[in-house]
């Protein structure tokens, strides 16, 4: 990895509070409509299985349908392809009617959740909501997350790496500021 400075921004009981935060937003938009959770693969879908967790806990009698979607962003050589943002849809997911909370990790320029939106419309689906546990409001597509755990402004150079179990230790938000 590339020399900078890395710095722990929330940690994991943090982090607790901000999910629970999001399962509120969450809770405000449902009504009788069916609601599918949908994951965006990879760390999307182990927060999705998070804010599903909160939500069951708040005491939310809607039966929710967990999904995940694949979407690919980067190449190989982990340079990113905006434009050429690819989905797998999941097979045998009915969506139509419903309403789909469609749950990623870092809302940054937009490109992978435009896709999956651009997607969702296709399929019939009732209403689309965006949850982001992070924001960094530095949009390129026209998107918006209608359920924000954290905003982040930050220098366009940082980076955000959530790290998100089971693909990182603990659960946490760090920056990272590459060396110039």
């Amino acid at each position: 990895m590339s020399k900078g400075i890395r710095f722990e921004l929330y940690n994991e009981a943090q982090l607790a509070d901000v999910i629970d935060d999001m399962a509120r937003q969450c809770a405000n938009l449902l009504d009788a409509t069916p609601t599918v959770i949908l994951g965006m693969l990879r760390r999307g879908a182990p927060l999705a299985d998070r804010l599903h967790d909160a939500l069951r806990r708040r005491g939310l009698n809607t039966a929710f349908q967990r999904i995940d979607v694949k979407v690919k962003r980067y190449a190989d050589t982990l340079e990113l392809l905006h434009p050429n943002t690819a989905l797998e849809a999941p097979s045998g997911a009915e969506l139509a009617g419903k309403r789909v909370i469609v749950v990623d990790d870092v809302l940054y320029q937009g490109y992978s959740l435009f896709r999956v939106l651009e997607w969702l419309n296709t399929q019939g689906v009732a209403s689309a909501h965006a949850a982001v546990l992070v924001d960094r409001q530095r949009y390129k597509m026209p998107v918006r997350a209608d359920i924000v755990g954290l905003t982040l402004k930050i220098a366009p150079s940082d980076v955000i790496e959530c790290n998100v179990p089971p693909y990182e230790e603990k659960f946490a938000v760090d920056l990272w500021r590459p060396e110039a």
